[in-house]
């Protein structure tokens, strides 16, 4: 433990500086996100760090492994029951556009040469849950810290347009009620910060308190779970791809390394909350108890989101990032289109528009 301290603490702490002003930024301005706040400030503070030799190890901790630890503590964040009550009418919708934005992702990389991993982040992170599905996908295709900026700063900048232009989008589209609207915003806006202020907005122009925000976030945590075949899948490829080159190179390949199994403790966070609230009365001392851990825990993952950010901005260089921008922002917007027009599409078959 001492030796862990003496080589990560500075790094640590100056991850953890970034992070507590972002947090609070965040919540003043939830349109744009702790996250986002977090890349820039380290963006901007490396320019000013002559020797990072020191904060090393411990930027690289907080861009790996708190990453890891924020994915898992997610998992108390999903009561599985819930969403399985409230979001299944909206699960064809979700498959839809999860294809979607993966086929558009695909061949747009294929097309316009973009990285491999920047376009499996832009996709994943367009189609499941920004930041979070970022979050737990980089780990498992060993993204380095670019090119994880780079795919938040494209889904942060469609994130905003959603969020400013969606409301009015949905007046001249006709949308009726919260239900309607609620699903939209929950299917086809990315982070979880920008379908709340979103679907807020929805709630504050038409006074329906806060009937469409629970909706969208509804459906928002049920698109959340499809981090785990995502993240498997990836990580099956990635080991096959690398079996081949291992045997071609004669290198033997650890799948231990590989596989994710932070998702299967994100999972079974899933599954402690979702047993807990549902065994006690709301009114029992043991679910009060225990419900405002969960809040808690998802809280501090939420935090530990801000502060991986920040160390990843910090292992950023600006320069390279806006210079490489442009491919990456023209798939973002693909993706966010084609997700828009699917899930418009597949409420109006359904019948929920």
């Amino acid at each position: 433990m001492m030796n862990f301290m003496k080589k990560n603490w500075k790094g640590l702490l100056l991850c953890l500086g970034i992070a507590i002003p972002s947090f609070f930024l965040g919540k003043l301005l939830p349109i744009i996100g702790g996250p986002v706040f977090a890349i820039l400030i380290g963006m901007g503070i490396t320019l000013l760090i002559k020797n990072k030799e020191p904060f090393k190890d411990g930027i690289t901790f907080t861009s790996k492994k708190i990453l890891q630890a924020a994915v898992i503590l997610l998992g108390f964040g999903l009561n599985l029951s819930v969403i399985a009550q409230t979001g299944k009418e909206s699960l064809p919708i979700i498959l839809s556009t999860i294809a979607t934005s993966l086929v558009i992702a695909f061949v747009l990389h294929k097309v316009m040469h973009v990285p491999g991993k920047i376009s499996t982040l832009v996709g994943v992170g367009s189609s499941i849950c920004g930041g979070s599905a970022i979050a737990a996908t980089a780990p498992v295709i060993d993204a380095d810290d670019e090119e994880v900026a780079q795919s938040i700063s494209v889904i942060f900048l469609f994130n905003i347009l959603a969020a400013l232009i969606f409301p009015y989008l949905g007046q001249l589209l006709g949308f009726q009620g919260p239900d309607g609207f609620g699903i939209f915003a929950g299917t086809a806006v990315n982070d979880t910060s920008s379908v709340t202020a979103t679907a807020s907005t929805w709630d504050s122009i038409f006074g329906y308190g806060t009937a469409t925000l629970d909706k969208a976030v509804t459906v928002k945590l049920t698109r959340t779970l499809a981090i785990i075949p995502i993240t498997l899948v990836l990580a099956f490829i990635r080991t096959r791809k690398e079996k081949k080159n291992g045997v071609e190179g004669g290198k033997k390949v650890d799948f231990k390394k590989i596989f994710p199994f932070f998702i299967l403790y994100f999972v079974l966070a899933s599954i402690i909350t979702t047993i807990v609230t549902n065994a006690f009365a709301e009114t029992s001392t043991v679910y009060i108890i225990a419900n405002q851990f969960f809040g808690f825990m998802k809280d501090l993952s939420k935090f530990f989101i801000i502060m991986a950010m920040g160390a990843i901005g910090l292992n950023t260089n600006i320069v390279k990032l806006v210079k490489s921008g442009g491919k990456p922002i023209l798939m973002g917007f693909c993706c966010w289109a084609g997700i828009t027009g699917v899930s418009l599409l597949m409420q109006h078959v359904l019948g929920l528009w």
